[in-house]
């Protein structure tokens, strides 16, 4: 026998104000149809004013727990995959912790930018693995229209904010493919590439700073990358792209994820696509994603589902898991 992490309950959260791209048009050299050819993103949601990550955080963790049938109590840890924090410190784990009233156990963030749910789901992962937790609360949170130069229209058409969370537990498993859980992960960086996306600004150099990305750069990296850990992550987990029920990708642009689905040789109909709904929420993409699947009858008990994301170091990864 062997421990898997088994998925127990999903749930998300989109701040209430949404932003159509004719928004852009208004203060922007741009239109709806040239973001939507080059991204496929139609709309967005930003937080309000004073709506933070943590609480946006906390919505998606208390919607995760209805759905599992859990109270705060029932987590051994949570894990907030976050580029956006509320404070330096503490970390936004805690702030969500105490939102959400889980006086036990213990909390952090993970920052790997768009790659951080995958990097979180590794992280909880290896602990119900080890033995140091039983049950494991994941989110992916971003505010990342905090971080925007309004007047780069190349990067602040294609961000929004939103979180997804995600709860696994220890189950026995026979150590097969056949089990449900968490069956592989496979994660990567390399910090050469810092210079393709990046803020230019943190506490260190004592500026808040605002996001920056050498789009086409970006894009060759993330086709290659993404496809590379996916097909690494299905080998380990000994699945074949025939078994693949759905490949759910970070959702940072259409073209990005028509070209990986092409790599993988799987159709566009065994996709998860958000992207035109909420634009890239960078670590909160793929929970959003997972939840909003299973939300549309899509994703169910059984299915095998392959998550990959790239973001900013560059860090990548994929996670193989039967829901």
């Amino acid at each position: 026998m062997s421990i898997r992490a088994k998925v127990a309950g999903i749930g998300h959260y989109l701040p209430q104000r949404v932003v159509p791209n004719a928004e852009f048009e208004k203060t922007l050299d741009t239109s709806d149809e040239w973001i939507r050819s080059r991204s496929g993103i139609e709309r967005r949601h930003f937080a309000a004013e004073g709506e933070t990550t943590s609480m946006l955080a906390a919505s998606a963790a208390e919607a995760a727990l209805k759905d599992a049938g859990l109270d705060a109590s029932d987590l051994d840890a949570l894990i907030v995959a976050t580029s956006t924090p509320d404070l330096t410190f503490p970390s936004a784990a805690t702030m969500v912790q105490a939102r959400i009233g889980m006086t036990g156990g213990f909390a952090f963030d993970v920052q790997a930018v768009c790659a951080g749910f995958v990097y979180a789901l590794s992280t909880a992962n290896a602990m119900i693995v080890s033995g140091q937790a039983k049950r494991v609360m994941v989110i992916g949170a971003e505010t990342f229209s905090r971080i925007m130069d309004w007047t780069d229209r190349s990067t602040c058409v294609l961000f929004g904010d939103g979180a997804g969370a995600l709860i696994v537990e220890a189950s026995e498993g026979a150590g097969t493919a056949a089990d449900r859980g968490i069956l592989s992960v496979d994660l990567h960086s390399d910090g050469q590439f810092r210079d393709l996306l990046y803020v230019d600004g943190g506490v260190s150099t004592q500026s808040t700073g605002h996001l920056r990305m050498e789009g086409k750069e970006v894009f060759r990296h993330a086709v290659e990358k993404l496809a590379q850990t996916a097909t690494a992550a299905m080998d380990k987990a000994g699945i074949s792209s025939e078994e693949v029920d759905w490949v759910v990708p970070h959702q940072a642009n259409i073209r990005i994820i028509n070209g990986t689905a092409r790599k993988l040789g799987l159709p566009m109909e065994r996709v998860v696509v958000t992207v035109q709904d909420h634009g890239n929420t960078s670590a909160a993409s793929i929970p959003l994603a997972l939840s909003v699947g299973k939300a549309e009858g899509k994703i169910k008990q059984g299915d095998v589902v392959v998550t990959e994301a790239i973001g900013g170091g560059l860090a990548w990864g994929a996670v193989v898991l039967r829901w």
